[in-house]
């Protein structure tokens, strides 16, 4: 049974009022900041393979909605990005680059010693390592192919989607934990405590009204627009970037320039509206991810990719607490950075925007937080890996 694009949207609203229910019924849920869309998705995606493999029954949702919501929060973050906060974040954002692609080879790494343990080919260790989980989905697609006509890995599909599916669930379930302990420990709190960037702390205190929403429903869709024409550009130039990476620099840039050049217009950056919107299309697009997970297709490849995902589990816990964390500064921001890193060492970057949304709704703003993890994710991290992916396949042949 396929739902349609209405259908998943009702069942992707359901899927973010039970996460919620179950976030207040079960206190270790809210005490570890575990995103609701990831709680309330994990849940219906097991039932679902319960029905599946009791019944022989499949359910498959209609998902092209879910990337316009993608492009609608990035561009959000764009048009809450001032330059001013982007030079501030400049040197943690190329601490966090290099840190990372240190990273792309220890998480390798750890993949093929598991593989020594096992009898997985070695080059299976790159697709549960850097492939799947700092790649995320498509990267593991992109990659399966050259595993398999290449180097036999006929199963190689299965096994990097696997490992990204658990890989997201995952990261989406330490991100918040980290933070709670790394805050906790070191005492610290935000120095910004209000606007938040994304999401809002308290609904109720929040004035939006029709004028508000219109002004951004008018600044979204000029910084869309810009954000397509970007698009075109560098793909015209050889340059292929995932669409919403031009959305977020569109909206970049009209927020670093509409208001100096029209000082009178009325511009939507912290403002609960955007703030609404960016937490909205974050939250649907997220449940409509995780609601989707067919995980009875892992079930033959449990045992050994159980194994690796616990060793990279391991591996990313300790890197983000004693080094990222220790690097970047251990303050505040280092500690939301960090929650938001674990997302996207395990899972993607969404998780990793849930992860950091679901601490600073707790613990107040960290606007580098929300600039450095997404450009190191949406764009750094990609173009590294692919050399890092390419070099290894090479030595390991």
């Amino acid at each position: 049974m396929e739902f349609t694009a209405r259908q998943t949207v009702i069942v992707a609203v359901l899927v973010l009022f039970l996460g919620r229910l179950l976030t207040k019924r079960i206190g270790v849920l809210k005490e570890y900041n575990i995103p609701e869309p990831v709680s309330g998705g994990i849940i219906v995606s097991l039932l679902l393979t319960l029905l599946y493999l009791l019944f022989d029954y499949s359910i498959s949702f209609s998902l092209g909605q879910r990337d316009a919501l993608l492009i609608i929060f990035f561009t959000t973050i764009g048009l809450n990005s001032k330059f001013s906060t982007l030079l501030e974040g400049g040197k943690t954002l190329v601490l966090l680059l290099v840190l990372a692609i240190i990273y792309l080879f220890l998480q390798n790494l750890t993949g093929i010693g598991v593989t020594l343990v096992t009898e997985l080919p070695t080059v299976v260790g790159l697709l549960g390592g850097s492939v799947s989980l700092s790649g995320g989905h498509g990267t593991a697609i992109a990659w399966s192919p050259i595993f398999k006509e290449q180097y036999g890995i006929e199963n190689a599909i299965e096994i990097g989607i696997a490992c990204a599916t658990f890989g997201l669930v995952l990261g989406g379930l330490i991100g918040g934990p980290i933070a709670k302990y790394l805050i906790n420990k070191n005492n610290l709190s935000s120095s910004i405590p209000d606007p938040i960037t994304v999401g809002i702390a308290d609904e109720a205190k929040q004035k939006i009204d029709v004028d508000s929403v219109l002004t951004l429903l008018l600044v979204l869709s000029f910084a869309i627009g810009l954000g397509l024409y970007l698009h075109e550009l560098l793909a015209y130039l050889g340059v292929k970037l995932p669409l919403f990476v031009p959305c977020l620099f569109g909206g970049i840039l009209l927020t670093n320039s509409i208001p100096l050049l029209f000082k009178k217009v009325s511009w939507p950056s912290n403002t609960p509206t955007l703030a609404l919107v960016s937490d909205l299309s974050l939250s649907l697009f997220l449940s409509m991810s995780l609601m989707s997970l067919q995980l009875w297709t892992l079930v033959d490849l449990a045992a050994p990719i159980l194994l690796l995902l616990l060793a990279q589990l391991v591996l990313t816990v300790l890197f983000t607490v004693f080094v990222v964390f220790k690097l970047l500064g251990s303050d505040y921001d280092a500690a939301v950075i960090s929650s938001g890193y674990a997302g996207l060492a395990l899972g993607a970057t969404p998780t990793a925007i849930a992860n950091m949304t679901a601490v600073t709704k707790k613990f107040g703003a960290s606007p580098k937080a929300f600039i450095v993890i997404p450009l190191i994710g949406a764009f750094f991290i990609d173009i590294a890996n692919a050399v890092i992916i390419q070099s290894m396949l090479g030595w390991l042949t």
